[in-house]
C-alpha cells in the first residue's frame, strides 16, 4: 500500500483513501481485461473525485522531488493563475476569479492568508519599486495594470492605482510582468485580444503593420478572432508609474509570460491555434527570442505568416501543440547546471513543465527541450524560482482544482560535472553589433549618432549572414524617411540587401516608389540566390504589389520571365511561395501546374496550401481541371485536423463553387454532390494486407547497404502508412507526434523498425498517455488536452485530434500512466519489404534534407 501512504502524505485523508480503495477493488473484475491488477495500487483519487494531483504521480528527472505544498480550497481560495515572490520571500498568488493570497513558508509549512484588498483576476504579478504590480485580465474587475502599495506599514496593500487601463476579459488579455535587465522599468506581455495601450510614447516596431496577404486570407472557419487584425499580441515596457510606454514587439497570438536570460535577451512562449492542426497555417507553440522591433506574424484564420518570411522573425525552438502559461529561467535554483541554466516553460493543457536548453546561434538562439515534470492532469499556470533554491509552481485556471507545489533537487550537487555553455566570442560580438543597430530603433531626434551614420550602419548590415542582424538593420531603416535611404538600398551590390531594402520600402514608402522598387527587383539574378533568398525575393515582390500598387503589364511580364521554369523547385517552402506568385500573376499554365503539385504532394498541409492558392486562380481552367480540383475536396474528407479543419476546406471550396455558372454546376454535379460519409471514403487506392511484420523480418532488408533506395517511393510510403497524420518531415506533416526530420541522425535502421512496429516498447514522456478509471467502470486512455471546471477533455485518437472524450473529474477514482503508445500498431502491414526499405531510407535521409525531403544524402555513404 505504499502509493496510498504517499498520497496521504500529500493531502488525501486515510479514511477517504480507504473508501476509494474499496471501490477500486470491487471494480477490479470489471476492468481486468483493460488494466493490470496493479491498478488497484496505483495513484488513487479522492473520494470526491480526482482532487488535486498527488505529488507521487509526477515524473521528474532522477534526483528531483516534487512536494505538494498547499491544496487550494476551491470554495474559499479559488483557482490560482499567477505567482510572484515578495521582498520577504513570501509567495503571492492570485485567483483567476477572486482575490490575492500570500503564502508564508518560513515555519516549514504553507500558511495562507487572503490579502485584505478588493482585487480580482491578476494574470501577472510583480513585486518591485516598493509596490505590488498586478496585470488584471477579468470580466468583473477593470482590466489592465494596477499598482498596489502599503501606505501605513501594516503589511497589507491598502492603496490601488489603475495606471494602464487595457481591454481584457478573454483569455488572450493582459498577462505577465517582469523587470528590465537594468531593473529600472517593467516589461509587460499581452495576448492578441488586447488593444495596444492608448498612450504609447515610442514604438520600436515601425507602426506600419498590416495583414499583407497577396491572395487574401480567410477567417477562422468557426469565427474565432475573425475581427482581430494586426498587430496581434504585444510586449511593451514602461516606467514604474506607468508612463513612457515603449512598444517592443508585436505579432504574437497569446504568450502568457516572459523571461530574460543572463545576457539580458528576452524570450516568450507563444501559443498555437489548436483548431488549425493539420493545415499549412498551423504554427506550433514556440519559444520566441524577442529582439527589438520584432514582428512574429500572427494573423487570424488562414493568415498567419510562415516563419520563413523575412518580415517575421520566427521561432528559436518549436515545441508543439499545447497551451503556454508561466515561464522562468532556472537561475538561482539549487539544481544541476543543466537545469539551472534552462528555461522552464509550462504547458497548461498537456500537463507538462519542459526544460528548454537554449544555445547561441549567431546573435540569436536555437535549442532543444525535454519534459522536466509531467502528470495528468497538471494545468500548470505559473512558476517562480524562490530564494530557497526551489522551483515553485501553481496549477489551476478555468475553475479547475488548484494546488501549490515545490520541486527540489535532493541529489548531490557536488557530483555535478556539467559545465555551463561558454558564451562564444563570435556570438558576443554579433549580439553587440545587433544591439548597436537596435539602438537605432528610435526617432531621428532620439538617435545617439547622426541620421547619416545610422542609415550607413543599417545599410551595411542588410545583407549580413546573421538573420537577426539583417532583421534589426531593416527595422532601423524603417524608422527613417525612405527618401534618405531609398537610392542607396535599391542600388546595393548584395542581392540580399537589395531585397530587404525593397521590403522596407514597400512597408514605408508611397505609391510613387513602386516603379523604383520593381526595377530593383528586376535587376537581381535569381539564379545567384539561395532558396531562402528566393523566398525573400518573392515576399518583397508581393509586398510591393500589396502596399505600393499592382504590377503593370510590362512589370508582370518581366517578373514572369524571372520565375519561369522554377516551379516546382523541390523545396517545399519555396514552392508554396512560387505557387502564390504564379497564380497572382496569372502565369500561363500555372493553374494546371499548381493543381498537379496539389495532387502529387504526400503532405496534406502542402495540398491544402495549393488548394487555398487555387481558389484565386483565373488562368487556364478547363472543365477537367475544375473536376479534378473539386474531386480533391471529396478525397480530403478522410483527412483529420483541428476543430476548424473541415470548415476551412468547405470555405475554400465554396469560393470556387460560388463562381461557377449554372451550366458548370450541372456539368460538375457528380463532384459537387454531397460526398459519402467519411467512413465510406477511402484515403486513396485501398491497400491489401501483406503481413503482420515483426522487426526481425525486416532488419536485413532495411540494413542492406548495397541496396539503392527509391526515395520518392519512400516519401509515398510515408503517406501510405499515415505517418504524415502525426509526424513532420521538414516543413510537411503533422505535429502530434515527434518530428522525424532528424531521426536519421539519431536511430539505426533497427531502432526505427522497433519504433514503428512496437510503438509501446519505449514511450517518451512527451507523448505518453494516461488511463482514467471512472466510477462507472469505464477506462479512458489518452492525453488531457483541455480542462474547464470539473471536466477533462481527453484526446484518445492521434489520427483524429478533434475527436475528444469528456471525462468528469469528480467521477475519476484512479489514474495511471498508460503502458500503451497512442501510436497505432500495424501501420506497415499493408506495405511489402521493398516499400518498407524505401520508407526507412527516406526517414534516414530526413536529417540532412533542406526543407522538404527531395535529396539523397545517404546514397553515397
Amino acid at each position: 500500500m505504499k502509493s496510498l501512504l504517499l498520497s496521504a502524505r500529500t493531502g488525501t485523508s486515510v479514511s477517504r483513501l480507504a473508501r476509494v480503495a474499496g471501490r477500486s477493488i470491487l471494480r477490479a473484475g470489471v476492468v481486468a481485461g483493460l488494466l493490470s491488477a496493479s491498478l488497484v495500487l496505483s495513484t488513487p483519487a479522492s473520494a470526491a473525485g480526482l482532487g488535486v494531483t498527488p505529488a507521487d504521480q509526477f515524473k521528474v528527472p532522477d534526483g528531483f522531488e516534487v512536494e505538494l505544498i498547499h491544496e487550494v480550497a476551491a470554495d474559499t481560495e479559488g483557482s490560482w493563475v499567477s505567482l510572484t515572490v515578495d521582498p520577504k520571500g513570501r509567495l503571492i498568488a492570485c485567483d483567476q476569479s477572486g482575490g490575492l493570497f500570500r503564502i508564508d513558508m518560513s515555519s516549514g509549512k504553507a500558511e495562507v492568508e487572503k490579502l485584505d484588498i478588493e482585487f480580482v483576476g491578476a494574470q501577472g504579478l510583480l513585486c518591485a519599486f516598493g509596490s505590488l504590480y498586478a496585470n488584471v485580465n477579468a470580466r468583473e474587475f477593470p482590466c489592465g495594470l494596477w499598482r498596489l502599495t502599503d501606505t501605513d506599514g501594516d503589511d497589507q496593500y491598502d492603496k490601488k492605482e489603475h495606471i494602464i487601463p487595457l481591454n481584457g476579459g478573454s483569455e488572450h488579455g493582459p498577462h505577465a510582468l517582469i523587470l528590465t535587465p537594468d531593473g529600472e522599468r517593467i516589461i509587460m506581455v499581452a495576448g492578441n485580444n488586447t488593444n495596444l495601450p492608448e498612450n504609447i510614447a515610442h514604438s520600436r516596431v515601425p507602426e506600419v503593420w498590416d495583414e499583407d496577404h497577396l491572395l487574401g486570407r480567410m477567417p477562422d472557419a468557426r469565427g474565432h478572432n475573425a475581427n482581430r487584425m494586426a498587430p496581434g499580441g504585444f510586449i511593451c515596457s514602461l516606467k514604474p508609474d506607468g508612463s513612457d510606454i515603449e512598444l517592443i514587439a508585436t505579432g504574437f497570438r497569446n504568450p502568457y509570460d516572459i523571461a530574460l536570460n543572463r545576457q539580458g535577451e528576452l524570450f516568450t512562449y507563444d501559443a498555437d491555434m489548436e483548431w488549425d492542426v493539420g493545415t499549412p497555417w498551423y504554427r506550433p507553440t514556440r519559444i520566441n527570442h524577442v529582439i527589438s522591433g520584432s514582428e512574429f506574424g500572427w494573423r487570424n484564420g488562414t493568415g498567419k505568416w510562415p516563419a520563413y518570411y523575412p518580415d517575421s522573425f520566427g521561432s528559436a525552438v518549436d515545441i508543439g501543440p499545447g497551451s503556454p502559461t508561466g515561464i522562468v529561467f532556472g537561475y538561482g535554483a539549487k539544481f544541476p547546471k543543466k537545469y539551472e541554466n534552462a528555461l522552464f516553460i509550462s504547458d497548461w493543457s498537456y500537463g507538462n513543465i519542459h526544460a528548454v536548453h537554449l544555445s547561441e546561434d549567431g546573435s540569436s538562439y536555437t535549442g532543444s527541450y525535454e519534459t522536466f515534470a509531467t502528470a495528468a492532469p497538471l494545468p500548470v499556470t505559473d512558476l517562480v524560482i524562490h530564494p530557497d533554491g526551489a522551483l515553485y509552481f501553481a496549477i489551476g485556471g478555468r475553475g479547475t482544482q488548484s494546488g501549490l507545489y515545490r520541486i527540489r533537487y535532493t541529489g548531490d550537487l557536488s557530483a555535478d560535472e556539467t559545465k555551463p555553455a561558454a558564451v562564444t566570442a563570435d556570438a558576443k560580438q554579433l549580439r553587440e553589433l545587433r544591439h548597436r543597430i537596435e539602438a537605432l530603433h528610435v526617432d531621428d531626434d532620439a538617435l545617439n549618432v547622426s541620421v547619416e551614420d545610422a542609415i550607413q550602419l543599417a545599410i551595411a548590415n542588410l545583407g549580413h549572414e546573421d538573420r537577426a542582424i539583417r532583421f534589426a538593420a531593416r527595422i532601423a531603416l524603417e524608422h527613417r524617411s525612405p527618401a534618405a535611404w531609398k537610392d542607396a538600398v535599391l542600388n546595393a551590390e548584395s542581392g540580399q540587401a537589395k531585397i530587404l531594402g525593397v521590403v522596407a520600402l514597400a512597408r514605408t514608402g508611397e505609391a510613387s516608389d513602386q516603379v523604383d522598387a520593381v526595377n530593383a527587383l528586376q535587376s537581381i539574378e535569381l539564379e545567384m540566390l539561395t532558396a531562402d533568398e528566393n523566398i525573400d525575393y518573392l515576399r518583397a515582390a508581393g509586398l510591393v504589389a500589396i502596399r505600393l500598387g499592382g504590377f503593370s503589364d510590362s512589370q508582370r511580364a518581366a517578373l514572369l520571365d524571372k520565375i519561369a521554369g522554377q516551379f516546382p523547385s523541390g523545396v517545399d517552402s519555396l514552392d508554396r511561395e512560387l505557387a502564390i506568385m504564379a497564380i497572382y500573376l496569372n502565369a500561363p499554365g500555372s493553374t494546371e501546374s499548381v493543381l498537379a503539385a496539389m495532387q502529387n504532394s504526400p503532405s496534406q498541409e502542402s495540398q491544402i496550401h495549393y488548394a487555398m492558392a487555387l481558389r484565386a486562380a483565373k488562368e487556364g481552367w478547363s472543365q477537367d481541371l475544375r473536376r479534378d480540383y473539386l474531386a480533391w475536396f471529396n478525397e480530403m474528407k478522410t483527412a483529420r485536423g483541428g476543430m476548424s479543419f473541415g470548415g476551412f476546406l468547405d470555405n475554400i471550396k465554396k469560393v470556387t463553387v460560388d463562381a461557377l455558372s449554372d451550366e458548370d454546376k450541372q456539368s460538375l454535379a457528380d463532384v459537387l454532390a454531397k460526398p459519402k460519409s467519411t467512413a465510406e471514403v477511402a484515403a486513396g487506392p485501398p491497400r491489401e494486407f501483406v503481413k503482420e511484420w515483426k522487426v526481425d523480418d525486416l532488419v536485413n532488408v532495411v540494413s542492406d547497404s548495397a541496396r539503392k533506395p527509391n526515395f520518392e517511393n519512400g516519401k509515398a510510403m510515408f503517406a501510405a502508412a499515415q505517418c504524415y497524420k502525426c509526424h513532420r518531415m521538414g516543413l510537411q506533416g503533422g505535429i502530434l507526434g515527434p518530428d522525424l526530420t532528424s531521426a536519421g541522425g539519431k536511430f539505426s535502421p533497427r531502432d526505427m523498425l522497433v519504433s514503428i512496429i512496437e510503438p509501446s516498447k519505449v514511450i517518451s514522456d512527451q507523448y505518453g498517455s494516461t488511463q482514467f478509471l471512472t466510477e462507472d467502470g469505464e477506462v479512458v486512455t489518452g492525453r488531457v488536452i483541455n480542462m474547464r471546471g470539473g471536466e477533462l477533455s481527453v484526446m484518445t485518437n492521434m489520427l483524429d485530434p478533434s475527436s475528444l472524450t469528456k471525462v468528469n473529474r469528480e467521477g475519476v477514482i484512479q489514474t495511471r500512466e498508460s503502458q500503451v503508445s497512442m501510436m497505432p500498431n500495424g501501420l506497415l502491414d499493408t506495405l511489402n519489404e521493398e516499400e518498407i526499405a524505401d520508407l526507412v531510407a527516406y526517414l534516414r535521409a530526413g536529417g540532412n534534407a533542406n526543407h522538404a525531403i527531395y535529396t539523397d544524402p545517404i546514397a553515397t555513404k
